[in-house]
């Protein structure tokens, strides 16, 4: 399993985490969901399967694939965990821990339509070339905070999600 780096500390203490779902096929391919539009948090927002982590959890790593179960399906055996990135502070007060999991290719999803509007794959040698990135850099609570975004096809990427894809660009450009 490959650690992360060390990264800047965060100032959350609820945890959460999310899963960073390759599919392993011809072209490897990362899966993404956009968010509910009837969602009270975060609604219509591009994202990973994830959330808060429940006490019965016994490590991230299972608070990771219990949410990409009950939002896309994904059945916890099908998953090879491999390793995970440092975590973030989400706007909404987690600490949210990046989990990366191994798909075999062909796998059928079945989103949660509570939760799930759809399910899209963007192709991995497009989320880490660097070149595709962008950046705001903007003043949060005397503070400042970049903001990455990232176009795929129709869907824009940023926030929380694109900062984790562009630290997996940039973690994984760091090994090779």
């Amino acid at each position: 399993m490959q650690l992360p780096p060390l990264a800047s500390a965060t100032q959350h203490q609820r945890q959460a985490a999310v899963l960073i779902p390759v599919i392993c096929g011809n072209e490897p391919s990362l899966l993404l969901t956009r968010r509910s539009s009837q969602l009270r948090k975060h609604p219509g927002q591009v994202a990973f399967p994830g959330g808060a982590a429940d006490e019965t959890d016994s490590s991230l790593n299972i608070t990771a694939l219990r949410e990409a179960y009950e939002e896309v399906g994904l059945n916890p055996d099908r998953v090879d965990i491999i390793g995970q990135l440092p975590p973030l502070d989400s706007i909404s007060g987690f600490q949210v821990t990046p989990i990366v999991g191994l798909l075999p290719d062909g796998l059928q999803f079945k989103q949660n339509k509570n939760e799930v509007e759809t399910l899209f794959e963007v192709p991995l040698g497009y989320v880490l070339n660097k070149d595709n990135y962008h950046s705001i850099e903007i003043i949060r609570r005397n503070k400042p905070l970049r903001i990455y975004f990232i176009y795929y096809a129709d869907n824009f990427i940023w926030g929380l999600t694109a900062s984790i894809l562009q630290r997996l660009a940039t973690q994984v450009h760091g090994f090779l």
